[in-house]
């Protein structure tokens, strides 16, 4: 839709340098696998929360939820508030636990690791099972992000999707690769920004711009008052309590997202925590109230235009082509970039220190050193690139349905693993291998069935029959030994 214009590529090959200079700075500092995996534990405020927040939003911030309320109208704010307080909460309860209690707990560079460290799990079950469950879902979540990788430049530059997919899964292994944790985390803080930048910029000039002298709610109220109405669809029905409780219930998936728990663990300081917290949840609210409002000017928009559009995923797009001047249009454009590239690289590095720290290094060779699993990490993250890639080559993907799914799977086989682990002294091994297996199971089941309850989002069920699973697993089995009760309350101490 933008112009194949030279100030355009020009701007796309400036970012993508600027990203790549970042990712070779952070190879200069990065000479073992804790520095690869978890940047050492260096990440002060600014960089933790908004890495932990623009790894979380990935494309769907920029393409799934202004689509989605582009569709929807006002039913979009369940979803969006839903987020934002499963952002402010998991910070809250979450954050400053993991970032002590990784520490205490054998140093844990992964959350496979940490389970195992934090149970004393000689057998590494907990390790492998949880790897195996990282791996299958962060396959179709690095897969969305290759999706809106290809919808970004097929749609600026005119590629076939097919290679249009390629050349974004190029440009994210190359700095993935080399720069590790460090890499991720200070480009994510750039991404962060300009994607904050951009939703705001956008909706803000399309208001200026218009025509009309009415409000957006009047416009949209004189097109389809349905919009307005967060308990009705688009059509005019009513919402079912399955609908609203699927859409809030997205906020609870924060609890067992790898990439984003690894910002936690890699922070500098638990003190730097609060501080953290307030900056992620006011990037939060301000990057998704900006694309909720993308999508309901752009829906006017179109309308004043009398033109359809067959994929509601791409009217930022849409809006930046008829708004902006093709340099600017290169800089926006660029946010989505930002987005698809801020996610799928920390998918990458979460699943490959799931292969090379959880499966390599805990059951193939337990006496790697860290350069040899450093090495492997590296090759992994390729190898996991070029599978996503496999099962990104369908145009007719959806980002924000691949995104579901896999968000749905870490929150139900870890939010409440890790939730009770961090709080639960009376948890032992077998507790966190049933919830885990019981979470991650659930979800995959409960995704094969449609019609009534089944319509219910998975998250919920499967987060719920993990708690369960947890308490009673725990409760039936021989309670911890003392040496992890000792720890626990080391903690605590630390915590008060």
């Amino acid at each position: 839709m933008v112009e194949n214009t030279f100030a355009t590529i020009a701007t796309f090959v400036v970012y993508l340098g600027v990203m790549l200079l970042i990712g070779y700075m952070a190879w200069k500092r990065t000479a073992n696998s804790a520095d690869y995996f978890l940047g050492g534990r260096s990440l002060g405020p600014w960089p933790a929360a908004l890495s932990a927040g623009a790894s979380d939003m990935s494309g769907w911030l920029l393409l799934g939820l202004p689509g989605y309320a582009f569709a929807s109208g006002f039913e979009a704010f369940w979803l969006a508030g839903g987020l934002l307080v499963g952002t402010w909460l998991n910070w809250l309860l979450m954050a400053r636990r993991l970032r002590v209690y990784s520490h205490a707990a054998g140093d844990s560079l992964t959350l496979p690791e940490f389970f195992t460290n934090r149970f004393r799990d000689g057998s590494k079950m907990l390790q492998v099972v949880s790897a195996f469950f990282i791996l299958l879902f962060f396959l179709f979540y690095t897969s969305s992000g290759l999706v809106a990788g290809g919808k970004l430049f097929e749609t600026v530059f005119g590629l076939d999707y097919t290679v249009a997919v390629v050349v974004g899964t190029v440009c994210i292994i190359s700095y993935t690769l080399f720069g590790g944790f460090l890499a991720v985390s200070w480009t994510d803080l750039v991404q962060g920004l300009l994607m904050a930048a951009a939703l705001v910029i956008v909706p803000v000039i399309a208001i200026q711009t218009g025509t009309s002298d009415l409000s957006i709610t009047d416009q949209l109220a004189a097109q389809n008052p349905q919009l307005l109405d967060p308990w009705t669809d688009s059509k005019g029905e009513t919402l079912s309590w399955i609908a609203i409780v699927s859409l809030v219930a997205w906020g609870l998936g924060y609890f067992g997202q790898p990439h984003i728990l690894a910002r936690f663990a890699g922070i500098r300081s638990e003190k730097d925590v609060p501080t953290a917290r307030r900056i992620a949840v006011i990037w939060t609210g301000l990057s998704m109230m900006g694309a909720i409002m993308v999508g309901l000017i752009g829906y006017l928009y179109l309308q004043g235009l009398n033109t359809s559009l067959g994929d509601g995923e791409t009217i930022f797009m849409v809006l930046v082509n008829a708004l902006f001047h093709p340099v600017m249009a290169g800089i926006l454009l660029a946010a989505i970039l930002a987005a698809i590239m801020s996610t799928a690289d920390s998918q990458l590095l979460v699943s490959s220190s799931a292969l090379a720290e959880d499966f390599y290094k805990a059951v193939l060779r337990k006496d790697a050193t860290p350069e040899e699993v450093l090495m492997v990490g590296r090759g992994a993250v390729i190898v996991i690139a070029l599978v996503a890639l496999a099962l990104a080559m369908s145009p007719d993907s959806s980002v924000l349905g691949l995104v579901s799914y896999a968000w749905a799977g870490f929150g139900a086989a870890f939010g409440p693993a890790l939730l009770m682990s961090l709080y639960w002294k009376r948890m032992n091994r077998n507790g966190a291998l049933a919830g885990i297996i019981i979470g991650g199971v659930t979800v995959v089941a409960w995704k094969q069935f449609s019609g009534g309850i089944f319509d219910l989002y998975e998250i919920v069920p499967g987060m719920l029959f993990a708690f369960i699973a947890i308490v009673a697993v725990s409760l039936a089995t021989s309670e911890p030994d003392a040496e992890i009760v000792e720890e626990f309350d080391g903690v605590e101490s630390a915590l008060a």
